[in-house]
């Protein structure tokens, strides 16, 4: 059983997985930073608010609130990060496209073989 586990392991698609989800982490931890750090201050400043993670509605008694402040934060942290994946899969597909465009075309005939062929044609009208 270890055996078997072992083979899964380091097979190259688990590991590549492994790899993008590492990076995909990391990647998450700078868009919340870009979010947090860079783009919220200066909306912050035009709405008149110091921190944007502060907005709340009180519910009720003021014991109770709704951070929608804390929610569009985690809105933009998700659209750049599916701006950003989308932008990876459309150039991967435009590279795929080219690459099958390239395999379509038929592959151009040696010198060799447009002899031959001549020589195949005149033999053939005799």
């Amino acid at each position: 059983m270890l055996k078997e586990f072992k083979e899964f392991a380091m097979r190259g698609n688990v590991v590549d997985m492994a790899v993008g989800i590492i990076i995909g982490a990391a990647f998450g931890k700078i868009v919340s930073s870009l979010v947090s750090d860079v783009i919220m201050p200066p909306i912050g400043v035009l709405i008149g608010s110091v921190s944007f993670s502060d907005l709340a509605l009180a519910i009720g008694d003021g014991e109770v609130t709704v951070n929608y402040g804390v929610f569009m934060d985690t809105v933009i942290n998700f659209l750049i990060v599916a701006l950003a994946v989308f932008m990876l899969i459309k150039g991967l597909n435009s590279m795929k496209k080219k690459e099958e465009a390239k395999s379509a075309e038929p592959p151009k005939p040696s010198q060799e073989e447009v002899l031959l062929t001549e020589i195949r044609d005149l033999l053939a009208r005799n």
